[in-house]
């Protein structure tokens, strides 16, 4: 299908019938460097709970999950005190709004202002510009306010899956949509978002490997849900992972070039090249898109992300990374020099082999093309599932060799 098409058919599949969820059906952003107010239209009242976070500047808005029937590009334009604004499922039964500061600011009110006169419900946030001492002390304040409570975006799905585990013996293939729900990863002026692309060729692969039956297969997400990075390596941790596999789709902005074809990233302290740098900074602001505060995150996990990843599991990783692309290359578009290394937060777990898939350049019209073919998700799912096969076996006659040294 033609990214056009596919474009034509989403706007299409908007809600006919009345959502069981709040729907946000408007939005605009009103006044100029000294005072702002976000004005978001509801089609019924709903809680709220805003609160500010520094570096960058944002103020983050969250709600019960809604419907958001908004045009697309709204939170792009900027006005007065806010940059720009995003939106979006920040786990399940709950929708998150994130505003970028142009400076600091103070939330002065956050309510929803109930229908009347035949007006429907709006959530208003007001705001006003302060220092950068005053925005830091209430920073502060609703970080001791919330500190002992567990954050809700790295809720229990994990550790509820794990409990499920128990006596399947087989390898665990973790396969890891990249984005979701408030992060849409790259996005096409066609319509097309990078977080629906990889999670559709996920739940291909998935399908795929399972058929075998050999393997177990675990994704970190299988809907529209934003999971934070840390998550993501705590859930092949928690499941013993034998190989995380992460999937994306790059995009190069406009005047930076045309790059094409499918790339595959290994863990490095220092990346390949400046295009591998430059990628996994994108990747690894993830969680400041969705609004998570990163000072935050428990000690073990601090741990994790600044480990090098062990001697065995780099090799293991390096050798899985020359499958895939030996695999892919006899049936999709590979990049110029498709094996690379960075930085990439997500593949730190130091003992579970990692890999980060990009397939392809969403920025690129050919590429484009692919991504969303059927024909051609199910070549390249078939190939993927072959590495994968092929690096269990070469990994069991290693083991069965070490065994016989002993």
């Amino acid at each position: 299908m033609v990214p056009s098409a596919r474009a034509e058919e989403k706007a299409e599949l908007r809600p006919a019938v009345a959502s069981p969820h709040p729907t946000a059906t408007d939005v605009r952003v009103a006044g100029d460097e000294k005072r702002a107010r976000f004005i978001l239209q509801l089609d019924r009242k709903i809680d709220l709970h805003a609160f500010a976070l520094a570096n960058p500047y944002r103020i983050v808005v969250d709600v019960p999950q809604v419907t958001f029937l908004l045009p697309e590009g709204v939170g792009d334009a900027s006005r007065g005190l806010v940059k720009a604004f995003r939106y979006g499922l920040v786990m399940p039964g709950g929708s998150r709004i994130v505003m970028d500061l142009k400076r600091p600011a103070k939330i002065d009110k956050a309510y929803v202002l109930e229908a009347e006169n035949g007006q429907l419900p709006k959530l208003i946030v007001e705001l006003s510009a302060t220092d950068r001492a005053t925005f830091m002390q209430g920073v502060a304040a609703e970080n001791r306010k919330t500190a002992a409570a567990p954050s809700d975006t790295t809720a229990t799905t994990s550790t509820v899956a794990a409990n499920a585990d128990a006596g399947d013996t087989r390898p665990v293939v973790v396969i890891d949509p990249g984005h979701g729900g408030i992060d849409h990863g790259a996005q096409t002026q066609s319509g097309e978002n990078e977080k629906e692309i990889v999670l559709d060729f996920a739940k291909a692969l998935r399908e795929r490997i399972e058929k075998g039956g050999k393997y177990r297969v675990v994704m970190t997400r299988d809907d529209d849900t934003f999971i934070p990075l840390a998550e993501r390596v705590r859930i092949a941790r928690q499941h013993k992972a034998a190989l995380f596999l992460s999937i994306h789709a790059d995009s190069l902005p406009r005047g930076e070039g045309d790059a094409q074809g499918a790339t595959v990233y290994t863990l490095s302290d220092t990346a390949s090249d400046a295009e591998a740098a430059k990628l996994a900074e994108s990747e690894n602001r993830a969680d400041l898109i969705a609004g998570i505060n990163l000072t935050e995150e428990p000690a073990d996990v601090a741990d994790i992300l600044i480990d090098l990843a062990r001697r065995e599991t780099k090799t293991f990783s390096n050798r899985f990374a020359r499958s895939l692309v030996k695999e892919m290359k006899t049936v999709a578009r590979l990049h110029k020099n498709p094996l690379k290394s960075a930085g990439f937060r997500v593949l730190k777990a130091p003992d579970v082999p990692s890999v980060l898939l990009e397939l392809g350049y969403v920025s690129n019209k050919e590429d484009l093309q692919l991504l969303v073919s059927d024909s051609w998700r199910s070549r390249t799912v078939g190939s993927v599932a072959q590495a994968v096969e092929l690096f269990f076996g070469k990994r069991l006659m290693t083991t069965e060799a070490k065994k016989d040294e002993h």
